[in-house]
């Protein structure tokens, strides 16, 4: 199984960076530029293409890892719905579309989803599991899966976030599955970060490519995916899986939460994400993804840590855990205050 994923993996990496390093070049017609506006932190144009790699790269890792044998019952619904985003994305990239047809892809994929059966059958915390219907599964994965899909698009706006948030956060899956015995769901958990690592090679600041809606939107949608599938099989509760990503979750949540609040167009482009603020207050993009690449491993090894410790343990680490965003939180306030009230 070593050789296995190792090969799995070297492949996801190689054809990934490759063909990001490939869209680099001026002379490919895929060499579509990002020119920055009122949400964008670059000052130049970048392509933004670079997804196009991380979903070629997954791809043939995923394939590969199929024909070697480690994944006997490859989960075709995954790589189906997974590509029908990632088409509608592309073609975002490089034309645009409206909100709606984008929102309806996601919908569908999440709907797809729910389809074969990996909707979650009950709320379950730490000590307790409350069961419920089956239609309020359905809704949670649903509501679930479409704010996944776009709040890591949403996330993706500063060089080396997303990439990173990639490889700590489906490497922690992957580790959930080597534990749980389930090699198939730890091998493309591994693809996926493997394919990231390969894009963040160009992206890590500053960065030379985007990955696009075609990465991040593909990302959150198998970030989703994997979340419920590893729920339903039993390796993690959702808290645990929600705690692995809770650096985008909780910075997207808060912010469309807080800017709803003030009645601002929350469909707007903006740049008041928490990560947004902290490099306008001047601490620059690697001071900033550093902090965050620190906050995400402090969060995925919690995860991992509490999964299956005893119950009082997992409920210290929930609360320790809020208590940090709120301080985090009211951190960069007190930065922007001192900056001369950037906002």
């Amino acid at each position: 199984m070593p050789v296995l994923l190792s090969l799995a993996a070297a492949t996801a990496f190689s054809v990934a960076a490759a063909l990001v390093y490939l869209l680099t070049d001026r002379r490919w017609g895929l060499r579509v530029l990002d020119h920055p506006n009122e949400r964008s932190l670059h000052t130049r144009p970048i392509p933004r293409t670079g997804g196009v790699g991380i979903v070629a790269g997954v791809a043939a890792g995923g394939w590969t890892a199929v024909v070697a044998g480690s994944v006997a019952a490859p989960p075709v619904w995954l790589f189906l719905c997974a590509a029908a985003v990632a088409a509608v994305s592309f073609v975002d990239d490089l034309r645009g579309l409206p909100a709606v047809p984008r929102l309806a892809a996601h919908v569908a994929a999440a709907l797809g989803l729910i389809a074969v059966g990996v909707a979650p059958g009950a709320l379950e915390v730490p000590g307790a599991v409350w069961a419920w219907p089956a239609w309020v599964g359905g809704g949670v994965a649903l509501l679930g899966t479409v704010w996944m899909t776009n709040l890591y698009n949403f996330m993706d706006g500063m060089d080396g976030l997303a990439g990173g948030m990639a490889v700590v956060g489906f490497g922690a899956l992957a580790v959930l599955g080597l534990v749980g015995g389930r090699p198939d769901f730890a091998v493309l958990s591994l693809v996926v970060v493997a394919a990231a690592a390969g894009f963040l090679l160009f992206n890590f600041p500053p960065a030379r490519i985007f990955m696009g809606d075609v990465g991040s939107s593909t990302l959150g949608f198998l970030a989703a995916a994997m979340i419920l599938w590893g729920n339903q099989e039993g390796l993690f509760p959702l808290w645990v899986a929600a705690l692995v990503f809770s650096p985008f979750v909780v910075d997207a949540t808060a912010t469309l939460l807080r800017r709803a609040l003030a009645r601002e167009k929350v469909w707007q482009a903006h740049r008041s994400h928490y990560y947004q603020r902290l490099v306008r207050v001047g601490w620059g993009h690697r001071r900033t993804v550093v902090l965050e690449y620190l906050l995400m491993l402090g969060c995925a090894l919690s995860a991992l840590l509490a999964n299956r410790a005893s119950v009082p343990v997992q409920w210290t680490v929930l609360g320790a855990w809020v208590l940090a965003y709120v301080v985090l939180g009211l951190s960069v306030t007190r930065l922007e205050r001192r900056a001369g009230g950037v906002r």
